[in-house]
């Protein structure tokens, strides 16, 4: 606890609890009442000892984060168990999550970023090979530059949730995009059935595939060849079934 008077002292940005002190639940008080940002690390703990580390930090200081760690050196991957930064995010909603890496490399980490981890933690050395068992599980100054720019991609390939024709694959919907068209010739006047149809390339662009189901019934209102594109002028009420 002297160590938290002496950087408090130093007016540190934020306090890093280590794993091992993580169920030292005075410490974690003691911390707390200093008031600044908590970085609360959850290597060798269970999720029963999380839930009381909330419940102690967060009526003194509200301004605290939990890191998924798995306390070995180097941690396999089959030890990460990344999934639960998604449990943290579930129990915890209204804190950050993060995760603190030992593993060798940067794609564990990338994904965690992937999955949500709002803070990430590596520790890094100027070489793997100098004596004790944390140097192996470090990056190299090359490494940690690589991981912030993967982290970087993978930041702006989040992107939206919103599901819909982007701007850029425009060029390619024009090229590639399909719509319908007859299978086989059709006379004016005739009622579509989905055995009349199907979907091709076709130019010009005509209804979308997925307005097959609702041309089924609708009639004719010219002669259609066989391969020729089904347009909104060749059906009746058209109108209510066109794409735009």
């Amino acid at each position: 606890q002297m160590a938290v008077e002496f950087l408090h002292e130093l007016d540190v940005p934020f306090f890093k609890v280590g794993s091992g002190d993580t169920n030292n639940f005075p410490y974690l008080e003691k911390t707390a009442k200093k008031g600044r940002p908590m970085v609360i690390s959850s290597g060798m703990q269970s999720m029963s000892t999380m839930e009381q580390v909330y419940r102690i930090v967060k009526p003194i200081n509200r301004n605290f984060c939990f890191l998924q760690c798995t306390s070995a050196y180097p941690l396999q991957p089959e030890d990460v168990n990344l999934r639960v930064i998604t449990a943290y995010q579930l129990a915890f909603p209204d804190i950050p999550i993060g995760y603190s890496g030992h593993e060798t490399g940067i794609a564990i980490s990338v994904a965690a970023v992937a999955m949500g981890a709002k803070i990430l933690e590596r520790h890094v050395t100027l070489d793997k090979t100098w004596k004790g068992s944390d140097h192996q599980a470090s990056l190299e100054p090359s490494e940690l530059a690589e991981l912030v720019k993967a982290v970087r991609t993978v930041e702006r390939a989040m992107g939206s949730p919103v599901k819909q024709l982007l701007p850029c694959e425009m060029a390619c919907n024009e090229k590639l995009g399909k719509s319908i068209v007859a299978k086989v010739a059709i006379p004016e006047g005739t009622v579509l059935t989905l055995d009349m149809l199907t979907v091709k390339v076709g130019e010009p662009k005509g209804y979308s595939p997925e307005a097959i189901f609702d041309l089924v019934g609708q009639k004719t209102k010219v002669a259609i060849e066989e391969d020729e594109t089904i347009t909104e002028q060749a059906v009746e009420n058209h109108a209510k079934k066109a794409k735009h």
